[in-house]
């Protein structure tokens, strides 16, 4: 049978095709082991000598015809029902991939971001590796101040100045720096002390301290803020302040809401007073305010902060501390619904 090529190329060209079968179909009828082609190709001994060239070429572009529009067709395909150019349709289900978890620590944090958000405070963020003045020097602590010291800081090797920051009040440092008042922030973040001497402590915890600066803000104000954010978020209204020390505050105070002794677990956190301790408090020293460029005359401010390993631990009745760096998927699994 005589090969009329002009006939296969029209009929290749107004070829088309919906489905990834049709195409199969098509190229089995063309390239397929009983395909026009290799019918085509089993002639060639009965062309004339001299015609044979005029035929083979006719050939392979009849050849290259049917494999550019099988090509054409498929990217077409791809492209219209999300499916790769090898026939793989990625518009299909993955399948039954399992739901990742937060962090209780996450949890914890964001909860705590979105209680004083609400009253007006911005979260501000800062490095994590700190030089002398922002990590201790503007917040008022004296050269011979203990956490200076090798045990409590990780320096850093060449240049004695530089410090992974122990808490992240070095962020209210820079955002009075940078900030004229009336400020009022809340910096969370990773902080980092050198330890070891504890068995029970660890180098990287997470801190969420709070700044509030502006003219004639008072002690009561601070008491205010905190007893918002004791009932806001442990649902508890009774807190008490204790009197304390720190360095970039004055006066101080530690800060204790009052739990309750229903269970066993209560005395355990408690030590049996009923009184649980969730952050340290104060007014910014003046000092602090004076090295960032702050006229104490004109402005006040109070300042806390608060670790939240530990009001995860309560808030979740974590027992061990070292479950929230395990990173035990059987641990974390049991958060997949605290959202």
């Amino acid at each position: 049978m005589e090969v009329n090529f002009d006939d296969l190329k029209k009929a290749v060209d107004s070829f088309t095709a919906k489905s990834a079968e049709e195409v199969e179909t098509f190229r089995v009828a063309y390239l397929g082991k009983k395909g026009v082609l290799k019918n085509a190709s089993a002639q060639m001994k009965s062309i004339a000598p001299e015609d044979r060239k005029e035929f083979g070429q006719q050939l392979n572009e009849l050849k290259n015809a049917v494999t550019e529009k099988i090509e054409t067709i498929k990217e077409s395909l791809a492209s219209n029902s999300g499916a790769d150019p090898d026939g793989t349709d990625l518009s299909r289900p993955s399948g039954q991939d399992p739901y990742g978890s937060r962090h209780p620590v996450s949890l914890v944090r964001s909860e705590i971001e979105n209680i004083f958000k609400r009253i007006g405070f911005t979260v501000a963020e800062g490095p994590e590796i700190e030089d002398d003045r922002h990590n201790f020097s503007a917040l008022n602590f004296p050269p011979e101040h203990p956490a200076r010291d090798m045990q409590d800081t990780f320096f850093i090797e060449k240049d004695p100045d530089i410090a992974l920051r122990t808490h992240t009040s070095s962020v209210q440092v820079r955002i009075m720096e940078s900030q004229k008042p009336p400020i009022r922030i809340i910096a969370p973040g990773r902080v980092y002390r050198n330890e070891a001497v504890s068995s029970r402590s660890h180098c990287i915890f997470h801190q969420v301290e709070g700044l509030y600066i502006d003219k004639g803000v008072t002690f009561a104000d601070l008491k205010q803020t905190i007893a918002y954010f004791a009932e806001a978020f442990f649902g508890k209204t009774e807190i008490r302040m204790r009197p304390s020390y720190f360095p970039f505050t004055e006066p101080s105070a530690e800060v204790d809401v009052y739990w309750g002794l229903e269970n066993e677990v209560d005395h355990r956190i408690t030590k049996g007073t009923g009184w649980l301790e969730i952050m340290g408090c104060g007014m910014v020293d003046p000092n602090v305010l004076e090295a960032s460029g702050i006229d104490p005359e004109v402005y006040s401010g109070y300042a806390f902060g608060m670790g939240i390993e530990r009001i995860a631990m309560n808030r979740f009745q974590i027992g061990d501390i070292r479950m929230l760096f395990e990173n035990d998927a059987r641990f974390l699994n049991s958060f997949k619904g605290a959202w």
